[in-house]
This record gives structure tokens, sequence and C-alpha cells, in this order.
């Protein structure tokens, strides 16, 4: 599948999910069977950790065609950078959507800044940039959508297997706002 064509997929899964009408496809015992003998998902997901935020049902996907990678923020630390790479390199994956969604915890908790804790510290450190970006008393929404921006910067800028990739025309990385109300995705 070409990235426009894998594109219009998640599109279309996703206005299934909004409008309520499931298809359900590829969740069945014949599909774990057949999954067995390998996996060939079309699209890398790198989202946040947030239990409202669900990739594989507001995509309207079935078993094997996300390879979802989930951190708070959906950021680009060497753990959610290197499961991307494994999946450009070894699943030949042509799609990664760095997804935020509205009222992300771990950028309104970055955004407030103070002491964390050594780990929340570090993971929210690297929300960072698009605060300064976006300026003092930016709504969350704009630091959010500007966030998973900068992470696709990120992402060819930390790896060389991703940036050759992308370089080559192999892969497209898009970024996106999931809308918890809604469930619509907007790609931006």
């Amino acid at each position: 599948m070409s990235h426009e064509s894998t594109l219009e997929r998640l599109k279309a899964g996703n206005t299934r999910f909004v409008a309520d009408k499931l298809d359900g496809q590829l969740q069945d015992s014949s599909r774990r069977q057949v999954l067995t003998a390998g996996q060939e998902p079309h699209t890398i997901v790198l989202s946040c950790a947030d239990s409202r935020v669900v990739p594989e049902l507001a995509f309207d996907t079935g078993l094997g065609e996300l390879f979802v990678v989930r951190v708070a923020g959906n950021v680009a630390n060497s753990s959610s950078i290197g499961s991307i790479e494994y999946a450009v390199a070894h699943c030949g994956t042509k799609l990664i959507v760095v997804l935020g969604h509205e009222s992300c915890g771990a950028v309104t908790a970055a955004v407030a800044g103070g002491d964390n804790g050594y780990n929340i510290n570090h993971l929210l450190s690297h929300i960072n940039p698009a605060i300064a970006a976006c300026g003092a008393g930016a709504p969350i929404a704009d630091v959010v959508k500007k966030n998973a921006e900068l992470v696709v910067g990120d992402l060819k800028e930390r790896s060389s297997i991703i940036r050759k990739a992308v370089d080559s025309g192999d892969v497209k990385i898009v970024p996106a706002y999931y809308n918890l109300g809604s469930g619509a995705v907007d790609f931006l």
C-alpha cells in the first residue's frame, strides 16, 4: 500500500469509529492464526499512554494492522524511537502517525512545571520544546499539536534508520490530534 492509501484507510476507519459503525474485521481466531507466521503492520502509531486514546479502535483496525508504541505525551525517547526503528527496519511499515490528544495530562503537567520526581521530570522534559515554541499561556491543545509536530522532526533527527527511510520515500511521518469527545482524528 502507498502512504496515501494507508492514510486514507486510517481516515475511513476513524470515520466509522466516530459514527459508531465499527466493522470489526480481522479480529477473530482465523486472523490470530494468520499472524502466528509474522506481522506486517501498515502503520506505526506513536500514541500517548492515556487510557482514553486507543488507536486500534480510533482507526477501526484489526489484529496486526497497527504497530502501536505508547508513552505519556507521545514523546520520542530512546525506547519509543527504538521500537519505531524496529517496525521500520523489520516489519516493512511505511507510515508513522504521531498521535497527540485533547486534554493530555503529560502536556498539562509539563506546562504546569514543578518537581514531579526524576522519572516524570525526565519524561516531561521532552515536551519543553513544544511549550517554548507555543509561548507562555498557550492553550494546552496548541502545545499538544506542536508537540506532535516536533516529535515528527525528532524521529528523523534522532534516528538514522527512520531518517533514511523517510529520505528515500519509503516511510512517511504525519502528526495527528485525537479529539476525546467526538473520537475524530485531525491530521495536522
